[in-house]
């Protein structure tokens, strides 16, 4: 992954949304990451996967549900707030 100094993306912006095309491009700044920019495209597929996966867990939770497999709400969290 290429990387930027925020005052390099904001002079080479031009340059910056070029590389973005290729592969994803890290800003620091004071040394730090701040953000990382990606094509749109790149962007759209992340989307999709995002959206994929949740349709996944919707989907097992309707049949957790179907079948009665259902967990106190208030015990889920205990169990959270424990590990």
């Amino acid at each position: 992954m290429q990387t930027l100094t925020a005052n390099e993306a904001k002079t080479q912006f031009g340059n910056l949304l070029l590389m973005a095309q290729r592969e994803p491009v890290q800003i620091n700044r004071n040394g730090k990451p701040v953000a990382v920019v990606i094509s749109a495209q790149e962007y759209a597929e992340i989307d999709a996967l995002k959206r994929q996966l949740l349709q996944a867990k919707l989907e097992r939770a309707k049949q957790d549900i179907d079948h009665g497999r259902l967990t106190d709400g208030d015990d889920y969290f205990r169990q959270l707030m424990d590990e």
